[in-house]
């Protein structure tokens, strides 16, 4: 443990392997583990910390000092930290989590049952229980939800020179959101921004917000994380101020909170596209029955939609008897058509996350995927035509399958380009309209358009 270690190179296997040496040190001198593993960031820390057995993780959280023991804290798994939270003495818990910053203890406390986070926050200070109940009252997924309260402002009628020592004065106290200095009027409504470099080189007596950047981007309190994540990929921020209606400041959202939310958001459009209802916890943290649960719905979803195939089979049983060679080509028929449907409904639902697609855009989208399906649906049309003649179905039965995949696939693009945009238009998460889901829809238009383009070409 006496090897410092650069951040983020402790795995688990290496953590493992630390394990017992820390462990050693916990068994003879406690007292020395602050010192040997100051080196290590509090991400690596913890990993080898969730190696060792539960008790000991307690007796780390005790060799360190409150704010070192916080910062490991934050960084342990979410099952473990609860358990930590629950099983500690309140006057420890509310000691750990008063060292953390506003929104990290405010993501903390929602994690505990109710009443172990109230007995806790009666415990902490006045300021930081009022600090953390405004916080817990936004929606997690929302810009009040992700922000943090530790900002440092300044008036906009003061000197250079006065702002700076202000700035000493309140940076003293905050972990965080130092990115960014907030120039703000009497009333607290924000007027500029400038960096901390741009405040140092301003000269002396110059009235503050004449060096300020007047130009803000902020966000509103009821903001989506998308939209967080949007602008600040747009405007390469390192931190977001949040205001409430008044345009008063009551909170930043700084570029790690950022991250979280965008992977949290990715990984939420991912699961859906899957036909999966999004996980409350990383995959093997997941409840078993949980899991099952959030997987199931979609499946039984997805299963009713493909009886209607079933159904589609059997209506046109008669001119299958006619004509069986067509059952050759169902599956050829019908997979064409979902996957062109998940291809567009994947590109439209990602072109709606990161803005590059609106609802305005409709009808632009509608005559682009049209000819991707016409030239698709012509590219596989011609791929399907040799095929079946290959299988010496003559040219009639050819050009049905030809025809078919045309129309097949015309419909696929047409569906899963226009659904996402329907979804986006009733408030719905595009995502919903995932590539199962369009698969299911497109699978029976499809045996419907095949059936139909036999029935006329071939005369049965």
């Amino acid at each position: 443990m006496t090897t410092p270690t650069p951040p983020g190179s402790v795995d688990r296997p290496l953590a493992a392997l630390l394990a017992p040496d820390l462990l050693a040190l916990l068994d003879e001198s406690p007292a020395h583990v602050a010192a040997e593993t100051e080196e290590l960031h509090p991400h690596d820390l913890a990993a080898v910390a969730e190696a060792l057995p539960v008790e000991r993780v307690k007796d780390l959280l005790r060799a360190l000092p409150p704010a070192r023991a916080a910062d490991l804290l934050e960084y342990l798994d979410e099952e473990l930290r609860t358990e930590l939270l629950e099983e500690m003495s309140t006057a420890q818990a509310a000691q750990l989590v008063s060292e953390m910053t506003p929104d990290d203890r405010a993501d903390v406390l929602v994690e505990l049952e109710d009443e172990r986070a109230d007995e806790i926050l009666a415990v902490i200070s006045a300021e930081a229980r009022q600090e953390t109940e405004r916080l817990l009252a936004y929606d997690p997924d929302s810009a009040g939800g992700l922000m943090t309260t530790e900002f440092v402002p300044v008036s906009d009628r003061l000197p250079v020179d006065e702002a700076l020592a202000q700035v000493r004065t309140l940076a003293r106290g905050r972990k965080e959101a130092m990115h960014a200095i907030y120039v703000v009027d009497d009333a607290g409504v924000l007027r500029g921004v400038l960096s901390l470099r741009e405040l140092l080189v301003a000269p002396d007596g110059v009235p503050v917000r004449e060096v300020a950047w007047s130009e803000v981007v902020s966000v509103p309190l009821t903001a989506d994380r998308a939209e967080v994540a949007r602008l600040t990929a747009e405007y390469d921020l390192v931190a977001v101020p949040v205001v409430d209606e008044q345009r008063r400041i009551v909170g930043v959202i700084t570029v790690d909170d950022v991250i979280d939310a965008m992977v949290e958001e990715q990984t939420e459009d991912v699961q859906m596209l899957g036909a999966v209802q999004p996980l409350d916890a990383p995959y093997l943290q997941a409840g078993f029955w949980s899991l099952a649960r959030k997987r199931g719905g979609w499946l039984v979803l997805l299963f009713v939609g493909e009886m209607f195939t079933g159904t589609a089979m059997r209506h046109y049983e008669s001119t299958l008897a006619e004509a069986l060679i067509l059952t050759l080509f169902i599956p050829l028929i019908i997979s064409s058509g979902g996957n062109s449907g998940s291809q567009s409904a994947t590109l439209i639902t990602r072109a709606i996350a990161v803005g590059d697609v609106e609802l305005t855009d409709a009808m632009r989208v509608l005559r682009r995927e049209l000819l991707q399906g016409l030239v698709l649906g012509l590219v596989l049309g011609a791929i399907g035509f040799m095929r079946a003649l290959m299988w010496n179905t003559g040219p009639d039965v050819a050009l049905v399958v030809s025809l078919s995949l045309i129309g097949v696939v015309l419909t696929g693009t047409f569906v899963g380009a226009m659904l996402p945009l329907f979804f986006t238009r009733v408030g719905w998460d595009p995502a919903v309209a995932s590539s199962p889901f369009v698969a299911s829809l497109v699978d029976v238009t499809g045996l419907v358009i095949y059936f139909n383009i036999a029935i006329h070409l071939l005369n049965l």
